[in-house]
């Protein structure tokens, strides 16, 4: 008996200095307050909404540089299509 006590007592003791040295208090801290949670959501929304937009700037960007490239190959049935997409996409840039 004494020695599963003993057992019991060093995992609990692991436990807890696991516990304290991944700073759990501190992050239940931060997920209690709902000021704290509004705050952090806010920021994230920010950044996901600002690289969602460089993001599809720069595949948009790509994918005209190569539609470009397709016109110059002068294919004929593709490359007219293609011409009409890319003047329409550089008539929305002026």
């Amino acid at each position: 008996m004494f020695k599963m006590k003993k057992v019991l007592n060093d995992n609990i003791e692991k436990l807890l200095y696991s516990l304290e040295k991944s700073n759990i208090e501190e992050i239940m801290n931060i997920l209690g307050s709902k000021k704290e949670i509004a705050k952090r959501n806010f920021i994230a929304g920010i950044f996901r909404g600002i690289g969602i937009g460089i993001g599809v700037t720069i595949i948009t960007a790509v994918i005209i540089y190569f539609l470009q490239k397709l016109v110059r190959l002068n294919l004929p049935i593709i490359g007219k299509y293609i011409y009409d997409i890319v003047e329409i996409v550089e008539g929305l840039n002026k």
